[in-house]
């Protein structure tokens, strides 16, 4: 089938006078989980990670993927394309030579400053197209269901969309923009207190807005999908299909518009460039958005205690029957699943679980298929990184278990990993801490043995949102301050390839007490303490785990049985 597929877009760049053809992951929103009517990467070469893009020239094909998804590229596309992993390479690196290439994209699927950073090379012409090619070959595409968006009552979201809104106009005067167009999801959900249908693990309404200084607001989507929330607004709301965007914009003239970098499309800014000044900043709603309200913050604690109570129980069952039957690793994604629908606020996962055996642990973003599905060993390290969407909050934990005495180096590496969990979780915060600073620490007890990881250390997460958001992290390049409000994620990990994965995370908020910020455990759940060398930990570790496993079991210990409290219970040490 893949073959097939190349072959067939192979005619489509002949035709077109091309030597290549681009192919992103993202769809025209840039959301990060796309429907499968619109995962043109997938169709292509079968990779189904999250992130990554395809060049297809006449006789090569190359996929780019970062670290986490390396093992898992090689396995879906290794037969028919060169896997290159970014930071280490890019296509500027890859396509260098004296022969000239002209390669097509989709205007409406990327941003100049990606395509600028990753193709600044002579040798490279891009060829913009109106059209999709891999659109035109696709004759059999999964069909997309139009679902209405629903909108927050103020009592779960916290704060007013008309107050949101004034804080944008103060944005756009004090930044003498006449305009703000908003092209990511996530953010006109945030800003009108909307959500939507239009992603498998995130409540995503695919819209996008024109905000003006002056406070008006155009919303452009599918008609059948504004119908319930129209009267929710007042009439400075105008609402129009979404194919009605680029006459709006092309009637707009001799305005400031600031345009979003990271989601406006080209061919978006074209529209725009010819009779206005552009403003190319990053939409100021993403930094606004990552500083959660109270309201926000407390639904999210409450959201996690029910997450914990599910994964609790799901821990202390998986324990209990790994000995006695044959469970293997989608029985456990089933199983989770099952704990945490007995909850009446729990609505779907917030990403594909990853439920990870023995070698499958080592792929970073594994998801179980019934072709690569493993029996779960006595001796398998086992790796579940899963979570959730409630009303109202969004969840992401991951734990890594044993179920037979682990090997000493196992537990060396598990408590490594520990120590840097530690470090994030207790790190002394201040008004100028960044992501970057904190990350050195998660790393440092890894680094003085040798070893490391190849993704970031925390990424912020939504409210009842994507459970992936920016623009705060913890990575080598988290330039962003901490700031109370904000939710970030600590997992630390390991992986060794075709042996085991490592990885232990907790959703932590920044809070503020007598002038001071620190991070506080939204995750409620047991870490294994079978996995842990206590020798390694030092007082103030060992100090650490003791309370949080108290503060775990005063949370959740109400909603379990007396057999689970008391595995509970024994974490306390």
């Amino acid at each position: 089938m893949i073959k097939d597929n190349l072959k067939n877009l192979r005619k489509k760049i002949t035709e077109n006078n091309l030597d290549g053809y681009l192919v992103p992951k993202n769809d025209e929103y840039f959301n990060e989980y796309v429907h499968p009517s619109k995962d043109r990467l997938n169709f292509i070469s079968n990779f189904s990670g999250s992130a990554g893009f395809a060049i297809i020239l006449k006789n090569k094909k190359y996929l780019f993927v970062d670290g986490r998804y390396t093992i898992q590229a090689q396995i879906q596309s290794g037969k028919n394309f060169k896997i290159i992993t970014m930071p280490q390479k890019f296509p500027r690196n890859v396509l260098k030579s004296k022969k000239k290439l002209k390669i097509g994209f989709d205007l409406k699927l990327h941003n100049e400053s990606q395509l600028n950073y990753f193709f600044n090379i002579k040798n490279i012409i891009l060829k913009p197209l109106n059209k999709n090619l891999i659109d035109i070959i696709w004759s059999k595409k999964p069909k997309d269901k139009i679902k209405p968006f629903f909108s927050l009552s103020k009592k779960n979201a916290g704060q007013s969309s008309q107050k949101k809104i004034e804080k944008i106009k103060k944005v756009l005067l004090k930044n003498k923009a006449d305009y703000l167009l908003v092209t990511a999801p996530e953010n006109v959900a945030w800003i009108l207190n909307i959500r939507g249908h239009d992603s498998a693990f995130s409540p995503i309404p695919n819209a996008r807005l024109l905000i003006s200084s002056k406070g008006n607001i155009d919303l452009f989507s599918k008609i059948k999908k504004i119908v319930k929330i129209k009267k929710n607004f007042s009439k400075k709301i105008s609402f129009h299909d979404e194919n009605e965007i680029e006459k709006k914009l092309i009637n707009l003239k001799k305005n400031n518009i600031w345009l979003d970098s990271l989601s406006c499309s080209i061919k978006f800014k074209y529209l725009l460039n010819e009779n206005n000044k552009i403003i190319e900043k990053i939409d100021p709603i993403y930094l606004l958005k990552s500083v959660k309200n109270p309201t926000e913050i407390k639904n999210m604690r409450k959201s996690h205690i029910f997450d914990g109570v599910a994964l609790t129980k799901f821990l202390f069952w998986l324990k209990q029957n790994i000995n006695k039957k044959k469970i293997t690793e989608l029985d456990t994604k089933f199983k989770l699943e099952k704990f945490r629908k007995e909850n009446k606020n729990y609505l779907f996962p917030s990403f594909n679980t990853i439920s990870s055996s023995g070698p499958n642990g080592a792929i970073i973003h594994y998801k179980a298929t019934p072709k690569s599905n493993r029996l779960i060993k006595k001796t398998d390290i086992f790796l579940c990184d899963s979570g959730g969407q409630y009303k109202y909050g969004t969840t992401d934990v991951t734990r890594t278990i044993c179920f037979s005495k682990p090997h000493k180096r196992i537990k060396d590496i598990f408590t490594l990993v520990l120590k840097g969990h530690i470090g994030v979780a207790t790190f002394k915060l201040n008004k100028n801490t960044t992501g970057k600073k904190i990350d050195k620490v998660a790393r440092h007890p890894l680094k003085k043995e040798g070893k490391d990881y190849a993704h970031g250390t925390g990424h912020g997460v939504g409210y009842f949102l994507n459970v992936h958001e920016g623009l705060h992290s913890i990575s080598k390049f988290g330039k962003v301050k901490f700031s109370e409000g904000m939710v970030v994620s600590n997992e630390p990990g390991y992986y060794e390839k075709n042996k085991f994965g490592i990885r232990i995370e907790n959703l932590l908020f920044v809070d503020k007490y007598k002038k001071q910020i620190k991070f506080k455990n939204l995750t409620m759940a047991p870490i294994e303490k079978e996995l842990i060398n206590y020798d390694l930990l030092n007082e103030k570790e060992k100090l650490y785990l003791k309370e949080y496993h108290e503060q775990v079991y005063k949370n959740i210990s109400p909603y379990l049985k007396k057999v689970e409290k008391e595995w509970l219970r024994s974490h306390i040490n």
